[in-house]
């Protein structure tokens, strides 16, 4: 077990799929590649800059930092609501990067997920669904927020963080996962 209480997560995953794109929307088409840009986020995408994108949060103060410039999802979650009669497809919650075999929501704040052969990005933390999840697929929200036996909110959407050295990244790719050091800090809705 990890200082979080969850168990050590693997260290290392795949690239399953890369999503963007340049208009609002709910939905990232796929892509071959997508090219990450330090500092800033996915290149192209309309989430991508210093500070905050998201509509809602630059409503409330458009000079927070950008602390979601990449969204990554564990393909693993399309399974889950699979189960449960949701049809998810990479890119379809709005994600950049779908991951495969890595236990995204086990990973502290800080880790360092190396992405390929050069892109290194940040955890910041975990995304934080909207309803619009529900406009997407009616009742999917619940599918992805629920709550554990104590009562507390757990968020199953993904997992947010920022460009620290741009790189491409494609499909196939390996990701290798750094932690930071103790104590770890678990990963809070940013």
């Amino acid at each position: 077990m990890s200082t979080t209480g969850h168990a050590e997560a693997p260290h290392s995953g795949a690239v399953a799929a890369v999503s963007s794109n340049a208009a609002y929307s709910f939905t990232k088409p796929n892509r071959e590649s997508i090219r990450l840009l330090a500092g800033l986020g996915v290149e192209g995408d309309v989430h991508a800059g210093v500070t905050v994108k998201h509509r809602s949060r630059v409503a409330q103060d458009p000079t927070q930092p950008n602390l979601r410039q990449v969204h990554l999802i564990h393909r693993e979650l399309f399974e889950e609501v699979a189960a449960a009669g949701f049809s998810v497809a990479p890119g379809q919650l709005g994600e950049n990067v779908t991951t495969e075999g890595m236990d995204l929501h086990a990973l502290p704040t800080g880790t360092l997920l190396r992405i390929g052969e050069q892109a290194v990005v940040e955890v910041t933390g975990l995304r934080n669904p909207c309803p619009q999840i529900n406009a997407f697929q009616d009742g999917l929200l619940k599918q992805v927020v629920g709550r554990d036996e104590e009562g507390r909110v757990v968020r199953k959407a993904g997992i947010m963080g920022v460009v620290h050295r741009g790189g491409t990244i494609r499909p196939g790719d390996t990701i290798t996962a750094t932690l930071p050091p103790l104590p770890h800090v678990p990963l809070e809705r940013v």
